[in-house]
């Protein structure tokens, strides 16, 4: 038997800001991408409670494909969270919705993002890098399901402010 691969063609990608009715397939990437997932009730309290949090959706062809997540507090903007969903991985999607969450804050008027990342995680830390992201420092036992180390990065975003004129 013939399985669906999922299109990826830049007609049928749109990036969103996420709403309530996304969590249910959001906790599913997060199941599928995370030991330590985040919960229904965190992401409905991020979305109705938390006045930094701002959260998009990949959708390709009317499927959430993924996300991510960002706090944006004065000019920064702190990644809480970012996956594509198994099935669209490897197709250079997680890169493509990276630049998506850059562009987004820096158009909110960030000058600067963080994050952190499990230092195991060589896949995403090679992604983040390829996308402007430097090491800075490590956060020891930042991780709680097993005490590993976060690695701490950090990228200058492009100069791109929702008060500029033109592209």
């Amino acid at each position: 038997m013939e399985q669906h691969q999922p299109q990826t063609t830049a007609d049928t990608m749109v990036f969103r800001s996420m709403h309530m009715e996304d969590i249910p397939f959001i906790c599913e990437i997060e199941q599928e991408a995370f030991t330590t997932p985040w919960t229904k009730g965190a992401f409905e309290n991020e979305l109705t409670n938390n006045q930094f949090a701002h959260y998009m959706i990949m959708d390709i062809g009317g499927e959430v494909a993924g996300y991510g997540g960002m706090w944006l507090i004065m000019e920064e903007a702190h990644v809480t969270n970012i996956a594509v969903r198994n099935t669209y991985r490897g197709r250079k999607l997680g890169e493509r919705l990276m630049r998506e969450l850059m562009k987004t804050a820096a158009f909110l008027g960030a000058i600067r993002m963080t994050l952190e990342v499990r230092a195991s995680n060589y896949v995403a830390q090679n992604l983040y890098e390829k996308v402007g992201f430097r090491s800075v420092g490590v956060r020891r036992g930042y991780y709680t399901d097993n005490r590993e180390d976060a690695v701490i990065m950090w990228a200058d975003l492009p100069k791109r402010r929702k008060d500029s004129l033109g592209d």
